[in-house]
């Protein structure tokens, strides 16, 4: 297991806990605050709604992009509260990591009965 397979099993322990007390159906900002506080718990370095802007033609351009976590500077978690995660989610996703050259990113769905069903990991 290299490092970022121990971070994300951190990181998921501390969405589940979170899960775990709100079940589905909040906002998506309650769950994020919720997970802040659990990742701080865990004695976890992160950022919440890290500007992402976007390289265009030498340019950093502020488009509104925001991360809604970015772990040890080496995990994107992107949080949703949605009936279902769809292509476009998943997209925006990988596409946060290429634009922050990080290679590993966590897809949380809250608004899941189980949340491991809600949970993708992605590589790139």
């Amino acid at each position: 297991m290299d490092g970022n397979d121990n971070l994300t099993v951190r990181i998921l322990a501390c969405a589940i806990e979170v899960h775990k007390h709100l079940g589905p159906g909040l906002l998506e900002s309650a769950y994020q605050q919720c997970l802040a506080h659990e990742l701080r718990l865990a004695g976890l370095r992160f950022t919440l709604e890290q500007a992402m802007p976007v390289k265009y033609k030498g340019l950093n351009l502020d488009c509104g992009y925001r991360l809604d976590l970015v772990i040890e500077q080496e995990v994107i978690v992107e949080l949703k509260s949605v009936s279902k995660v769809l292509p476009i989610h998943e997209a925006q996703l990988l596409t946060y990591m290429k634009l922050a050259k990080m290679n590993t990113g966590l897809l949380i769905n809250f608004n899941e009965r189980l949340l491991k069903n809600g949970i993708k990991r992605f590589v790139l």
